[in-house]
Parts: structure tokens; sequence; C-alpha cells
């Protein structure tokens, strides 16, 4: 009986999560709506913008699907919606010529500046310290 029930608490906490994380979500979404961007633009625009990747201001398209919740065909319609809308250029991979780096443009670093306090303040607000 004891394991069923602390089983059961597992999965609770397990679905309390994933409703959070619905919610959080929804919420940057719909802050992010009026900037044109969803959480997931902003996600790879903040990726970027924190310039980690192995050539300091760009990533490998395989460096950021690693680090966003997408398949890699959405990660890569993302990636050319934010390049069509001057958001990020798309360039050859010096090591490896099958490769592709991304990078932000001069007009994606300042949309990511504009939109980063409004991003952090859903997740202040969302994702409270204890």
């Amino acid at each position: 009986m004891a394991a069923k029930q602390a089983e059961q608490a597992l999965v609770e906490r397990w679905r309390g999560v994933l409703a959070l994380h619905a919610r959080t979500q929804c919420e940057i979404d719909r802050a992010l709506h009026r900037h044109g961007l969803c959480g997931s633009d902003f996600e790879v625009l903040d990726i970027l913008a924190q310039g980690g990747g192995r050539n300091g201001c760009s990533y490998r398209v395989q460096e950021i699907s690693e680090r966003v919740h997408l398949t890699q065909s959405a990660l890569s319609r993302l990636i050319a919606r934010l390049e069509r809308d001057g958001l990020l250029e798309r360039g050859m991979c010096a090591e490896d010529r099958r490769g592709v780096r991304v990078s932000l443009t001069r007009k994606g670093r300042a949309l990511h500046g504009e939109v980063l306090p409004v991003q952090r303040a859903v997740l202040a607000r969302m994702l409270p310290e204890d």
C-alpha cells in the first residue's frame, strides 16, 4: 500500500511539473506575441545571444537542437523563419562542410535585448523561489 501511495505521489509531482511548464510556456508566448515572437523563437535567440558556441558568436544547428525541446524539423523551420525575418543568419561550418552555423544579426541581437526582460519577468512570476 505504501509503495502504491509513493508511486501515486511521484505521478502527481510529475503532472505538476508538466502543468507548471504548460502554464509558463503559455504566459511566455502571450508576453512575447506583441513582439512577434513565441517562446521557442526566444529560446533560440537567447541561446545565440549567450554566445557560448564553440565559435563564440555562433552555434551549429546540432548544438542548438541539444538545448531546445523541438524536433529537428521544427527547429529547421523555426531557424528558416527567423532568418527570413532578418533575426539570424546561417553560414557554412568551417569544421564540417556539411554543417551549418547560425548566428544573430544586429536586428536579432537588438530584439533579444528588448524582449529579454519581458521573458525573465514571466519566469520570475511563474517560477518564484520557495
